[in-house]
């Protein structure tokens, strides 16, 4: 099938002839016409098949001219990143056509995101913060909004974005459409389909978790954090294949400190992107990384979910992930469209359990390699890899008295009752004499 053959307009046909593309992947090809027809739509594919043309396509191909100011569709996705890519492929596609469009996204000034959507908007693309923080500033009024997308909800869910989800699912209008694209799908996604979506209909295209076949999956045992930058330099310095280079630890600390040990050799070729650095920084980390200024990006997870970064040659796993969707969407930012893509995955000691789930998941093996020869092994532990030592003769704490306050024993001179003076005592046994006389 090509693109001729869906029932799409000619401004979009001519954005698609201008970005090269003539024929649908199967998801987009399967996903125009059920979301066309309006129903619910719940679609796993792989990563790299083209999941977001696949609900943008058909969206745009549905939305009519209109001068009112409040969006018509939102698509919620996890991260800022991810934002600016959607934001980027409806511009490629509305490149002859007048629908309005925007991204927000926290961690940016909101009073420009304010007037973008007071001016008027047909699509909103956003983060769930910041999308709850134009609702709840009643800057966004939702009663127009005819379809929500969910892009990555799994991806959402783990970030600690269930309660805003939540909330923006409950403020909707009920009566919409609703889209949910993802590569995986887990016991909590499939909770909250059974809860908000009516009667979804089912785009499985591939084996939950299942890779890309066109992924070639190697693998090392390597016993700590000092030998892993040991092999990670090897592997830079002597393989010329490495060219479009990312790898992924699973925290901003592994992160850092993986970029100090690879700076002292690659500085001019390395870049680094996580939560903790400024937005200007992310965007400019992805840009270098895309336009080939750097060679190897170093990152956290959280640019694995949906953004497509081209030509990347290989996905180093830093670490084995302990979720074995967590690898599939790490080891998908290769291998994409066309091209054939490498993984390598650096396994440790406590990791080899995250690995036969991984091969369990897949039902596929990664071919372990042996360490290089030229590669140090290095017997210098991290302080997160150190055992915690307790010493064996160390006595037990003594037991600590329960607190009772400032009390202690009066003395003597302090114990006497205050009985009064002179006077008072004599009217008191006045008092009492009168008291035995009256009783006789």
């Amino acid at each position: 099938m090509t693109f001729d053959e869906l029932n799409l307009t000619k401004p979009y046909l001519r954005a698609l002839a201008d970005l090269g593309f003539t024929n649908p992947t199967p998801i987009q090809e399967k996903a125009f016409p059920v979301v066309m027809s309006g129903k619910d739509v719940v679609a796993i594919a792989q990563t790299g098949t083209g999941k977001t043309f696949a609900y943008l396509l058909p969206t745009l191909r549905q939305i009519t001219f209109s001068d009112q100011r409040q969006p018509r569709v939102i698509i919620v996705v996890p991260t800022r990143e991810l934002v600016v890519q959607v934001v980027n492929e409806i511009e490629k596609l509305c490149a002859y056509s007048t629908v309005r469009y925007a991204g927000i996204y926290g961690g940016a000034n909101i009073n420009p995101q304010k007037q973008t959507i007071y001016d008027g908007l047909d699509i909103l693309v956003a983060t769930p913060g910041r999308l709850m923080d134009m609702i709840l500033s009643r800057t966004l009024q939702v009663h127009s909004i005819q379809k929500l997308i969910i892009d990555e909800v799994d991806e959402m869910l783990n970030l600690g974005f269930r309660t805003q989800l939540l909330s923006i699912m409950d403020t909707l209008p009920v009566k919409r459409q609703n889209l949910m694209f993802s590569a995986t799908l887990d016991e909590d996604v499939e909770k909250l389909i059974e809860k908000y979506f009516y009667q979804p209909h089912y785009l499985e295209l591939v084996i939950r978790g299942t890779p890309l076949n066109k992924i070639v999956q190697k693998g090392y045992f390597v016993p700590n954090f000092h030998t892993k930058s040991n092999l990670v330099k090897h592997l830079l310095a002597t393989d010329t294949d490495l060219k479009k280079v990312l790898i992924f630890t699973k925290n901003k600390k592994l992160a850092d400190a993986l970029y100090k040990e690879l700076d002292e050799e690659f500085n001019s070729q390395i870049g680094i992107i996580h939560s903790n650095k400024t937005q200007p920084q992310r965007f400019s980390a992805i840009d270098n990384f895309e336009n080939g200024i750097h060679r190897v990006l170093i990152a956290t997870d959280i640019i694995a979910r949906g953004l497509d970064i081209p030509e990347v040659t290989h996905v180093i796993n830093f670490d084995t992930p302990q979720e074995p969707g967590d690898y599939i969407h790490r080891i998908g930012r290769t291998g994409r469209a066309d091209s054939v893509g490498i993984s390598i995955t650096l396994i440790n000691a406590i990791e080899k359990e995250f690995h036969k789930n991984i091969e369990a998941l897949m039902n596929k093996k990664i071919t372990i390699l042996p360490l290089p020869s030229e590669v140090e092994i290095s017997d210098t532990l991290t302080a997160d890899e150190r055992p915690v030592k307790r010493d064996k003769n160390l006595k037990k704490m003594p037991q600590i008295a329960p607190k009772t306050g400032g009390f202690h024993e009066k003395k003597d001179k302090n114990k006497k009752v205050n009985l009064g003076g002179k006077r008072r005592q004599e009217s008191e046994k006045r008092k009492e004499a009168a008291y035995i006389r009256k009783m006789r």
